[in-house]
This record gives structure tokens, C-alpha cells and sequence, in this order.
């Protein structure tokens, strides 16, 4: 039986003709309900087909932000306008401007995971499912990969003929999943694959069966004939792997990586921004467009 929360969304999205867009890193309440749940990638893509003239998107900020670069005519709602992503401010003030100096033909490379600020100075960006394929597609032989070192590392090592510039950022939730808690796991799962999102450290992708997106994650454990499976990234993805696959078993590493972002995201919270149009995302016209560039590149070289 439906809970009144779940009704009073119902009501209020045909009321406000309104689409609810959710990462999977959210809570299960929040995936339930959602209309479209996806990775980065997937979601910036459906965000530019919506017909609704609202989007609530429950994510953090920078998701938000880049749905309203794509759509300037629709309303974005976040349901928790704090929920933030650490690593996507991890760039050094100037340090854009001085690697632009040293390499004339160098090619600033912006995981969607980054602010608005520095989606404006940036190239083309790229999500952990496009980021290998964009990088080689990529005439410039010199890039600088902002902000996450691990995703941007992992890429390097895939594109050895480019220089690929690493920056210090990193997500908090997987820099501190560590080789010795997959080994933990893998002690009481012997059997199972290991499946790792590219922003883990080298030292947990060393350990892994797979490294890719959270889509791909998903992806490969449902197409795997394996049972067993030890997952890491954020443990929202768990709600999809379980719908997907009831008869396979999914342990993270302990502790579980949770990301309290993307937990700030609540039932309550988006009756709240459909009823009264706060948390919405404003954004200066003259930087959408700069970021906009970027974006449309991504997508374009992605296809």
C-alpha cells in the first residue's frame, strides 16, 4: 500500500507538471519514486530531453546545476539545496590558467562531477562511464584532468600515448575504501568479483574484476552468471542491484561508504520544493553558456 508521502508526489508532480530525477547513490525511498534514476551520464542526457516543465533532481548541487545549463527554460528544484559534492570544488584557484600557459595545446578534460565555475573553463567534460572514449577521441596530446586524481589516473593508464595532468581531488566516500577492507570481504566471499568505480585508489582497482561506472557496475553484475559480488562505491547502488537481481548476494566494504550528500535527499523534502518552488537552481546567463559548451561536447563525442 502506497504511504500518504508517496501519494501527496503523485499529486503534486501532475499538479506542478513536474519530473523527479534521481542519482543512485540516493536513499531507496527516494529511487522508488523517482521517474528516471541513472549515473552522471544517463541523467544529464535524460535532463535534456524532459518535456516537464519542472525538474526535481535529487543529487547534490553540481547535478542540479548542469541540468539547468541543459535546460534554461525548465525550473530546477533541489529537494536540499546544501546537498554538495566535496570533490567537485578540487581545483586550485589559477591552476587552469597557469597549465594553459605551459601547454599550448592543452585540453582541460572536467568531470561532470565539478561546479558550475569550473565547467566554464573547461574543454569538455566526461562522466566515469564516457571519460576513456572522450580522452582518446581528444585531438590534444597534452590533458588536465579535474577534479578526481583517481578517475583522471585511471584514465592516464588507458590513454598512455596522451599526457594526461593529474589534479589532487578526490571523493571522499571512495579515498578511504582501503585494499585491505576488499581483502577483508574477499576472506568471507572467496568467490566473489570485485567490481570498483574508477574513483576508488589504484590500490583498490588493483583488486577488481571490473572497474566502471555505477551503470556499468549494475550492468555487469546483472549479466554476470556469478553469485557473489563485493561492490565498491556508495551503497545506495544496492537498491538497483537487488532489483535486478534477487538471487545474487552484494557485500561492500565495512565500513559501508555512505555519501550523507545524497542521503539529504527526503520524501518530505520534495513535497517541500513542489509545494512552495524553493531550492531552485539560478544561474548567471553568460556562464551557462560557457558551461554549456563543454556539456554539448560531451555528448556529442560520447554518442
Amino acid at each position: 500500500m502506497k504511504s500518504d508521502l508517496v501519494k501527496k508526489i503523485e499529486l503534486l508532480k501532475k499538479e506542478k507538471n513536474a519530473v523527479i530525477l534521481a542519482h543512485y547513490y540516493c536513499s531507496d525511498e527516494i529511487q522508488e519514486i523517482a521517474d528516471y534514476i541513472g549515473d552522471s551520464f544517463y541523467l544529464a542526457k535524460i535532463a535534456k530531453e524532459i518535456k516537464e516543465d519542472k525538474i526535481v533532481f535529487c543529487g547534490v548541487s553540481f547535478m542540479g546545476e548542469s541540468a539547468k545549463i541543459i535546460n534554461p527554460q525548465k525550473t530546477v528544484l533541489m529537494p536540499d539545496i546544501t546537498a554538495d559534492c566535496p570533490m567537485a570544488h578540487m581545483v586550485k584557484d589559477g591552476e587552469i590558467e597557469r597549465l594553459r600557459k605551459e601547454y599550448d595545446d592543452l585540453a582541460v578534460v572536467c568531470y561532470v562531477n565539478s561546479v558550475l565555475k569550473l565547467k566554464t573553463q573547461s574543454d569538455v567534460c566526461v562522466t566515469s562511464s564516457n571519460a576513456v572514449k572522450i580522452v582518446k577521441a581528444l585531438p590534444n596530446k597534452n590533458i588536465f584532468f579535474i577534479p578526481d586524481q583517481n578517475l583522471g589516473r585511471y584514465v592516464k593508464e588507458q590513454v598512455p600515448e596522451k599526457n594526461v595532468i593529474l589534479n589532487d581531488g578526490f571523493c571522499p566516500r571512495h579515498k578511504v575504501m582501503t585494499a585491505e577492507q576488499v581483502k577483508a570481504q574477499k576472506a568471507l566471499y572467496p568467490n566473489a568479483l570485485v567490481l570498483a568505480h574508477p574513483e576508488c585508489t589504484k590500490e583498490v582497482l588493483n583488486l577488481a574484476d571490473y572497474i566502471g561506472s555505477t551503470a556499468g557496475i549494475i550492468s555487469f553484475a546483472k549479466n554476470s552468471d556469478n553469485k557473489e559480488f563485493i561492490i565498491c562505491t556508495e551503497v545506495g547502488v544496492l537498491y538497483q542491484l537487488q532489483k535486478d537481481n534477487p538471487d545474487k548476494k552484494f557485500v561492500f566494504v565495512n565500513p559501508m561508504p555512505i555519501c550523507e550528500d545524497m542521503k539529504k535527499n527526503t520524501l518530505e523534502k520534495i513535497i517541500e520544493v513542489l509545494i512552495s518552488g524553493k531550492n531552485e537552481i539560478i544561474i548567471d546567463e553568460q556562464d551557462r553558456i560557457k558551461a554549456l559548451k563543454p556539456l554539448d561536447r560531451m555528448l556529442e563525442l560520447a554518442k
